[in-house]
């Protein structure tokens, strides 16, 4: 049976030690300490509330632990080290100092975390879209550590070029991708201007016709494949029905003998042409 007076004991010596305990511990703008004295956990409001960093902190009383003052680079190093290291690269700034990233190996993660998926990173101080990070794992959290100075510097540059293009996660290749890297660059395009799914889709259709010597109008979606509105290079319109997977044509709009589906839209203008 546990000793009540023991505990109690132990209880008021744990209180007693924290409001002389200093401790070092990351924050983010408007979240909560957590710390260990004397064996007991605490969770804590940071005073100020809105500070967001690392701090070494004195608590006030057993709810409240306020700022002394920011930690430096070797007590980060230090408290982060008692953590694994998980490599992750950017995708997107999510709010202040905290960036959505994605494992680089998948299979390291999962032996890690038991689970692979795009995790927030808190305190990111550098790095900009596509860089290759250090993170440590507390078990809860995930916090910056550093940039990765092993990984190719090429490889965010090709990146971001491609996001200049607006080059689609599906026609993205070079020497070195992986699937993971094709996961983070669908992760930080699927919030910007020109990457959503109709634009991808036009894009999509405008270059097939143009190689073709054909233009797009307009298109419909019909689930599993487009209704397409396209003139030839002499001005004539057709309508045809395109499979979203392949660019297959279902029917072409006019009477090919039951051979619709053996050409796609790039050489279905042709075809066109020819019986015009």
């Amino acid at each position: 049976m546990t000793d009540i007076r023991k505990l109690i004991n132990q209880i008021a010596s744990a209180e007693a030690q924290l409001c002389n305990a200093q401790f070092i511990a990351p924050c983010i703008k408007g979240g909560r300490l957590r710390t260990r004295v004397a064996g007991m956990v605490y969770t804590f409001i940071p005073k100020p509330s809105k500070f967001e960093g690392w701090g070494i902190f004195q608590p006030v009383d057993e709810k409240t632990a306020t700022v002394l003052k920011e930690a430096d680079l070797p007590e980060i190093a230090e408290y982060l080290q008692q953590f694994p290291q998980i490599r992750l690269r950017l995708a997107h700034q999510l709010r202040g100092q905290t960036w959505l990233a994605y494992p680089v190996n998948e299979a390291d993660m999962r032996q890690r975390l038991q689970v692979v998926k795009p995790i927030a990173i808190h305190l990111v101080t550098e790095g900009i879209i596509f860089d290759q990070i250090i993170a440590r794992w507390n078990g809860q959290s995930c916090w910056f550590e550093e940039i990765d100075r092993r990984t190719d510097p090429a490889i965010v540059e090709t990146l971001q070029s491609a996001v200049k293009q607006l080059i689609p996660v599906e026609e993205l290749q070079f020497k070195g991708i992986t699937p993971e890297i094709r996961t983070v660059y669908k992760l930080a395009t699927g919030r910007i201007e020109g990457f959503t799914q109709p634009q991808q889709d036009e894009k999509r259709l405008k270059k097939a016709l143009q190689m073709g010597g054909g233009e797009l109008k307009q298109f419909h979606d019909r689930s599993d494949y487009w209704t397409v509105d396209w003139t030839t290079a002499d001005g004539v319109r057709h309508s045809s029905a395109i499979a979203k997977t392949d660019l297959t044509v279902i029917s072409s709009g006019i009477c090919l003998s039951g051979c619709d589906r053996d050409f796609d839209l790039q050489s279905l203008v042709g075809v066109m042409e020819q019986q015009e």
